[in-house]
């Protein structure tokens, strides 16, 4: 059995890791709640490029660019999206680990040296540089301070080489952001990009609460659940007969592209939220830990010392029975 310095020190150690994670976990919910401010901002763009797109195809109008176009695949660009540090449970594990899946899935079709990575985040780009990937850039600034002229940059290299022949395809993998308790790891395509299909992605998430236990998760899933029953309805065109100018092929060149610049950066928005609220989680299960730990250590040292003080009430009275 320990001694009762042992054990004090350790209390003494556990103690000042408790206030370590539970500063953190302060910090990731105050970083959380950022991020989700930012989210909301960008709602109202998203919401009205939607409603127009939606509206022309609604209308049954048949345009296509360039950006639509399927081709069969033999070069092949991956956005990934990781985070600059760790201490955020699985967050970076799991990203990495599809990342490899699929590059694995598509070198023994095309070939490793047919694919290009953009790595958004230093945990990423670490790991792809070490695996010997053909890295394209280096965007570890975007996690920390996401900025939308940086992603629509990415968005117009990425269409300029799509447009080129120099990529086939381009797909996005990252955590979606549904709630401070839901992540979800997604793997969707971003060139050549499907209007109908990027329009009817799930848009559900919860930017008001930073609470991840099993109780509230269950609350907002219902009620989610409910607001979209009540929300739902289908999409009329603006006008039965609305005219467009100069026509509609030049329209849809100029949306599409602002659809593909929204795609890179609320994935960067959805990721950003995501880390925090993995490590907000993470942090308040360390903190969890600990608490458990010194009630075992507390414990522990009380019966130890009780044991001492039992001990030194033998010795005396042994003493003095001798005596």
């Amino acid at each position: 059995m320990p001694s009762l310095k042992e054990i004090k020190g350790r209390i003494a150690s556990v103690n000042s890791t408790r206030k370590i994670t539970s500063a953190m976990k302060m910090v990731a919910s105050s970083k959380l709640h950022h991020a989700q401010v930012a989210i909301q901002n960008m709602l109202p763009y998203e919401t009205m490029l939607e409603h127009i797109l939606k509206s022309f195809l609604a209308a049954e109008v048949e345009a296509h660019t360039i950006f639509d176009k399927v081709r069969p695949v033999k070069r092949v660009a991956l956005v990934v999206y990781s985070s600059n540090s760790s201490l955020c449970g699985g967050f970076n594990a799991n990203v990495i680990k599809l990342m490899n899946h699929t590059i694995e899935a598509y070198a023994a079709e095309i070939g490793l040296e047919n694919i290009e990575v953009y790595p958004i985040g230093r945990k990423v780009a670490e790991k792809a540089q070490k695996q010997g990937l053909n890295v394209q850039g280096e965007y570890s600034a975007l996690v920390d301070k996401p900025n939308v002229r940086e992603c629509i940059e990415i968005a117009t290299e990425l269409g300029e080489k799509f447009a080129n022949g120099e990529i086939d395809k381009v797909e996005l993998i990252y955590h979606h952001f549904k709630s401070a308790g839901s992540q979800i790891l997604t793997r969707k395509t971003f060139l050549p990009i499907n209007v109908e299909e990027e329009l009817d992605r799930d848009h559900e998430r919860d930017l008001t609460s930073v609470i991840a236990t099993k109780e509230s998760q269950e609350y907002l899933r219902k009620r989610g659940e409910r607001e979209r029953s009540q929300q739902q309805e289908e999409v009329k065109p603006l006008h039965d007969n609305f005219l467009v100018e100069p026509d509609m092929d030049t329209v849809l060149s100029q949306l599409i592209p602002k659809l593909a610049h929204l795609m890179l950066y609320t994935a960067l928005l959805d990721s950003a939220a995501s880390e925090h609220a993995a490590r907000m989680v993470a942090m308040q299960t360390a903190t969890d830990n600990a608490d458990e730990l010194l009630r075992v250590l507390n414990l522990q040292y009380n019966k130890s010392r009780q044991q001492a003080i039992t001990n030194e009430l033998l010795d005396i009275v042994g003493g003095s029975v001798n005596n």
